[in-house]
């Protein structure tokens, strides 16, 4: 790994564990085990590396659920398998937790990819439960667009729970609950 890709995998990681705030030049530096002439060498400053920091979580978030959702199977069968995958529950999703920053909610630019990654998530999921719809996979009264930007909430809100609580199982269990709303109803 070079030094540019280093003090970007470092910032992601700092980012992730102290915020924005928290994650300052001399700390990435030392992480990355980078001087600050080869950080300013590739990056302008804090905002331009926290900005290339963030576009990767968000590259590797919408990477990650689409191996799932481009999967084999039905689209019930590989929303359940996005819904399901292993996930460190305690710490949290790289690019929700980012929301929670003032600082990276406060500056469009870096605000921005957020943004567009939960967006794709949501329009992605929603996609798929349309198709889920059609085949007759969940209840046919299903709102897609809906029913997508739950699933959001739950899967971050189950990283909410599991840091509150210190158990994994209160994320495990908001997706159990979520995946049995999505069984269609039956007569």
């Amino acid at each position: 790994m070079d030094t540019r890709e280093r003090l970007i995998e470092s910032t992601r990681e700092l980012l992730w564990e102290r915020g924005y705030t928290g994650t300052s030049p001399r700390a990435v530096q030392q992480r990355a085990g980078a001087g600050q002439g080869s950080m300013y060498h590739h990056f302008r400053g804090k905002p331009d590396l926290a900005l290339a920091a963030i576009q990767r979580s968000a590259e590797e978030l919408r990477d990650r659920a689409e191996a799932e959702f481009s999967a084999p199977g039905t689209p019930l069968q590989r929303i359940t398998a996005y819904l399901l995958r292993e996930r460190d529950a305690l710490k949290g999703c790289p690019v929700g937790r980012l929301t929670q920053d003032p600082d990276v909610m406060a500056d469009p630019a870096l605000r921005a990819p957020v943004q567009e990654a939960l967006s794709w998530l949501t329009g992605r999921l929603a996609a798929l439960l349309a198709q889920a719809r059609a085949a007759g996979e969940v209840d046919a009264g299903l709102d897609p667009a809906a029913t997508a930007a739950a699933l959001a909430a739950v899967l971050q809100g189950g990283y909410v729970l599991a840091r509150a609580s210190g158990s994994a199982q209160a994320q495990a269990r908001a997706v159990e609950g979520a995946l049995a709303l999505l069984a269609p109803r039956r007569p």
